[in-house]
C-alpha cells in the first residue's frame, strides 16, 4: 500500500507526496479582488505539500460571494498571483487555481447590477450571507438563469481558466461543491428547473459537464480536476438521492481523463461525518470514476494513511491542519507536535493567524 509520503502523478502534475492544501478561503484579498502580497509568502511557507489547491477564486464579479476573496478574470488578479505561483514553484511545489461562482450564496452587495444573485431556480439559501463589511444577513431568493445566459457563465469559466495559465497555476481546480453553483444545478433541492438543465440526472449533470468540457479545451484535462461533495448539505443543497446524480456524475467525469476527483466525503467518527453511508458512496464514485481520487474531511494523519491502505483514496487533501502548519508534511513524517489554530484569524486580517505559524524548526 503506499504511504501519504510516496509521490504520485495526477495527469500532467508530479506530486512529491500525497498530501495536499485543500482551499481554504482566508478573505485577504486587497481592492480589485487581487490577492494580498502577503499570499505570496503564505502559499510558499506551504509548498512542500505535495499539491496546493488555492483558495476559492471567483471567475467574475457575479461569482462573488463573501468578502476580500480574489478573483481570477482581470489582468491586476492574474498580475497578483503571478508572484504567488513563481515563490511556490521555487520551492519545488505544485498550485492549481479553484474556480468558484457561488451562485444564490451571494446578495446584492456583491452583484455588479446590484440586483438578486442567480441560481438554477428560484429558491433562496438557508442561513445567512456575509456582507462585505462582514456583517451578516439572511440570504435572498436568487433569480432563475435563463437558458441564454448559461453559456455567458460557461465563457467565464474558460476566461478565468486561460488567466489560471496565464498565472502560472499548473491546473484548475472546477469547484462543484459544498452548495455553490455547479452544486446547485447537480441536487435536486436547488435545482427545480423543467428544461434540459432540470429533472433528470442527466439533465441536472449537463452544466457541469460543460463547463469541465471547456475548461479542458483551454488546459487539457491531465490539468483539471473537480471538486464534489456528494453528501454534505453546507449552505443548504440537498438531493433527496445523492447515490443516483453523483454515481452518474462520477461515470460521466471518467471519459474526459482528468487529473483528479476530490471527494468531500467526512470520516465516520470525525466532526464532519456525515449520516448516511457517505465513505460508501465515495467508494462506489472513485469505481465509477475511475482516476485517482482525493479525500477530504477531518482527516488525521491515521486516518488518511488508512484511507490509501483500505484503497478508499489515492491521496488526501487537508485543510486547517495544513492553515495551522505550513510543514505539516514534515510534521506528519516525524511524528512531531502541532500547532494550534487561532480559529479568530481564519477570515480577514493581516500576518497574524496567516505567515506567522512557526515552521518546526523554529517552535
Amino acid at each position: 500500500m503506499p504511504s501519504l509520503f510516496d509521490p504520485i502523478a495526477l495527469g500532467a502534475l508530479a506530486l512529491s507526496n500525497r498530501i495536499v492544501m485543500a482551499p481554504l478561503t482566508r478573505s485577504r484579498a486587497v481592492e480589485g479582488e487581487v490577492p494580498n502580497p502577503l499570499a505570496i509568502e503564505y502559499y510558499a511557507q506551504r509548498a512542500s505539500t505535495g499539491l496546493i489547491i488555492s483558495e476559492a477564486t471567483q471567475i467574475s464579479p457575479q461569482g462573488q460571494g463573501y468578502p476580500n476573496t480574489p478573483g481570477i478574470f482581470t489582468d491586476a488578479q492574474v498580475a497578483g498571483w503571478k508572484p504567488v505561483t513563481d515563490a511556490v514553484h521555487a520551492k519545488g511545489g505544485k498550485i492549481v487555481a479553484q474556480l468558484w461562482h457561488v451562485g444564490r450564496i451571494s446578495i446584492p452587495d456583491y452583484q455588479p447590477d446590484g440586483g438578486p444573485a442567480v441560481a438554477p431556480s428560484a429558491i433562496a439559501a438557508v442561513g445567512n450571507a456575509m456582507r462585505p463589511d462582514f456583517s451578516m444577513t439572511p440570504f435572498e431568493t436568487p433569480r432563475a438563469l435563463t437558458l441564454e445566459e448559461i453559456p455567458g457563465i460557461v465563457a467565464d469559466y474558460v476566461h478565468a481558466a486561460e488567466m489560471a495559465k496565464k498565472a502560472g497555476f499548473d491546473g484548475v481546480e472546477v469547484h462543484a461543491a459544498n452548495g455553490y453553483l455547479i452544486d446547485q444545478f447537480l441536487k435536486d433541492g436547488s435545482n427545480q428547473r423543467d428544461d434540459r438543465y432540470g429533472g433528470s440526472v442527466e439533465n441536472r449533470a449537463r452544466f457541469l459537464l460543460e463547463v469541465v468540457t471547456a475548461v479542458v479545451a483551454v488546459l487539457g484535462a491531465d490539468r483539471v480536476g473537480v471538486r464534489l461533495s456528494p453528501s454534505n448539505g453546507a449552505n443548504s443543497a440537498m438531493d433527496s438521492d445523492p447515490a443516483s446524480i453523483f454515481l452518474h456524475v462520477a461515470a460521466a467525469l471518467k471519459p474526459f481523463g482528468l487529473a483528479y476527483l476530490h471527494l468531500i466525503e467526512g470520516e465516520p467518527d470525525t466532526p464532519m461525518s456525515i449520516k448516511g453511508g457517505a465513505p460508501e458512496l465515495a467508494a462506489r464514485m472513485r469505481e465509477a470514476f475511475g482516476g485517482p481520487l482525493m479525500l477530504n474531511g477531518g482527516l488525521t494523519k491515521a486516518l488518511a494513511q488508512k484511507a490509501l491502505d483500505d484503497g478508499r483514496a489515492d491521496l488526501v487533501s487537508i485543510g486547517v491542519p495544513v492553515l495551522a502548519n505550513p510543514d505539516l508534511v514534515e510534521r506528519w513524517d516525524q511524528d512531531a507536535p502541532l500547532n494550534t489554530p487561532d480559529t479568530s484569524t481564519f477570515y480577514g486580517g493581516g500576518a497574524k493567524g496567516y505567515t506567522d505559524y512557526p515552521a518546526l524548526s523554529a517552535s
